[in-house]
């Protein structure tokens, strides 16, 4: 399934797990990986389309992204690995930081590095932009469809802080999340906001894409900041919804982010 193609870039999603992606980009002959948790469908992937893996980018530590990459270094020893230099990998790689910018010459392609503290305290992401390919976000495990990632390292003020700085990004940019839970975030954003139209409008559109098997992302930031509560705590709605009284947008954060927990 073609999760999106420009000008020659293809980007794939590799299901894996129960509900991983594990996304692959290429020009049809080049390839890029992004957090590998299983070498063997990647593999798969890349001999049926003839492809040589170039380099693998890396969002965080957790095995459900890296456990393939011994697996890829064996069978592609030349290529570069890029993970985040606040967090511990056995494996060699580039370290790479807020504001590094990795260039991969194969693809005409250049991503910003972007800390995005919360899900673990070293968590990054990848983002090119105004590229042949237009703009491009992978995200790992801090947003997703109508979502964001549980916090098991970092504090709600750092999540809250790192979900701004993609609220902030280009309303354009194609978001490719890790995992699929778009349908189940969905419905629990609706508890939130049943009023909000643009939601129930994702929910059918959600439906219907994952009943023919078809992924529900790529997403957008201009439909996450329509339809993900975790980018709306400033709505009255959402407040409302949250029973604080406090109407600070990071004491609602933190307040429907437990409340998620528990859905």
């Amino acid at each position: 399934m073609i999760g999106g193609m420009h000008h020659n870039l293809q980007i794939i999603p590799i299901p894996a797990f129960k509900d991983n992606y594990i996304w692959l980009m290429h020009n049809g002959q080049q390839a890029v990986v992004i957090d590998p948790g299983d070498a063997l469908p990647v593999m798969e992937t890349l001999t049926q389309l003839k492809l040589n893996l170039h380099s693998l980018l890396i969002t965080h530590h957790h095995q459900d992204h890296i456990a393939g990459v011994e697996s890829l270094l064996q069978a592609y020893p030349k290529i570069e690995i890029y993970a985040p230099k606040l967090e511990h990998y056995d494996f060699k790689h580039h370290p790479v930081c807020e504001a590094d910018v990795i260039n991969l010459p194969p693809l005409d392609l250049s991503f910003t590095v972007m800390a995005l503290p919360g899900h673990t305290l070293g968590h990054v992401a990848y983002y090119a932009e105004n590229s042949r390919a237009g703009n491009l976000l992978f995200c790992g495990d801090t947003l997703f469809g109508a979502g964001c990632g549980r916090l098991f390292e970092g504090t709600a003020a750092q999540m809250y802080d790192s979900l701004q700085k993609l609220a902030a990004l280009a309303p354009s940019a194609q978001v490719y999340c890790s995992h699929e839970y778009t349908l189940r975030n969905i419905e629990f954003a609706i508890t939130l906001e049943p009023g909000n139209r643009a939601l129930q409008a994702r929910r059918q559109q959600t439906q219907e894409l994952r009943q023919r098997g078809q992924p529900s992302l790529p997403s957008t930031i201009a439909l996450e900041l329509m339809t993900n509560p975790f980018l709306r705590c400033h709505t009255e709605e959402i407040r409302i919804a949250s029973q604080l009284n406090d109407t600070k947008p990071l004491a609602v954060f933190s307040r429907i982010r437990e409340l998620r927990n528990l859905y």
